[in-house]
């Protein structure tokens, strides 16, 4: 699965968000959600996600930044692994991009490796 614009999920603090300010003939703008190209994005997503999901990596959700895998060594359990992978997302209302997800495969792609049942 793939974060949908994940940076652009995550709010940016209150204190930090001036320091992404810019000026146009229309004005001041300064962005309140985490935008791409800022030097500690991909650190700021991925401590992120380990909370949001802290419990679950390494037993049956590998993440890394906005690209994710929900494994399942059994495939009963697997529809219960992504309903609670997806319930977490929704509490702190993250999206995924439905056009980069790939459900109920024995193998695929994650971060460019072919990884397997």
């Amino acid at each position: 699965m793939d974060g949908s614009s994940g940076y652009n999920q995550i709010k940016m603090d209150p204190d930090d968000a001036i320091d992404t300010a810019f000026r146009t003939p229309k004005g001041n703008f300064y962005y309140i959600i985490m935008p791409f190209g800022l030097k500690n994005a991909g650190a700021t997503y991925q401590r992120a996600m380990t909370c949001i999901l802290g419990d679950l990596i390494h037993h049956s959700v590998e993440c890394y930044v906005d690209d994710m895998v929900v494994k399942t060594k059994e495939r009963e359990h697997h529809l219960e692994d992504l309903r609670v992978v997806f319930e977490r997302l929704r509490q702190h209302q993250l999206k995924m991009n439905p056009l980069k997800c790939a459900f109920g495969v024995q193998s695929g792609l994650f971060l460019g490796f072919v990884v397997r049942h």
